[in-house]
């Protein structure tokens, strides 16, 4: 069953040995040096758009499922983000998604472990917003839904959630 799971995320773009790595870090993360493991997954990241949804997931699974701490991978998983809020990362839809739902998974726990990140972050998103020009609706529609979802505590009023999921199923 294990074997299976692993193989749910996209790591074949990897040398043997870096699956091997990976797949050891989502059974047994203890086992590995999970700064090697995290700069491995940024770095695919930011060659491979694709892949950033996939990082987000295999962080994800390390921390949640082995209660691990997220210490290790708190730097990498901000620098990506603050990649993904930069201009030319905004103007791209699939970004600014993968973006605003990188957030919505471990928003929280990144603000718990690095306030002052999460702000620097959150500047660069709330300024995107306001002072980008050429962003396509949807993104900017992403991009106030997540600024909106922070300043609730990372959560969403129910009026709120009517507002941005309804507009998207029309």
């Amino acid at each position: 069953l294990m074997e299976n799971s692993s193989d749910d995320y996209r790591i074949q773009a990897f040398d043997l040995d870096t699956q091997m790595l990976l797949k050891t870090a989502l059974k047994d993360p203890g086992s590995v040096n999970l700064e090697k493991v995290s700069n491995i997954i940024m770095d695919q990241s930011f060659k491979d758009q694709v892949f950033s949804k996939e990082a987000g997931r295999i962080c994800y699974t390390i921390v949640q499922v082995n209660n691990m701490p997220m210490v290790a991978l708190v730097h990498p998983v901000f620098d990506c983000l603050m990649r993904l809020a930069q201009p030319d990362a905004l103007m791209n839809e699939e970004e600014v998604d993968c973006l605003v739902l990188q957030l919505h998974r471990i928003g929280e726990q990144l603000e718990k472990m690095n306030a002052p990140r999460m702000d620097e972050l959150f500047f660069l998103l709330r300024d995107g917003f306001l002072l980008q020009e050429g962003l396509t609706s949807m993104a900017r529609l992403l991009l106030l839904e997540i600024l909106e979802f922070r300043a609730g505590g990372w959560l969403l009023s129910s009026t709120a959630h009517k507002y941005y999921y309804s507009e998207i199923a029309d």
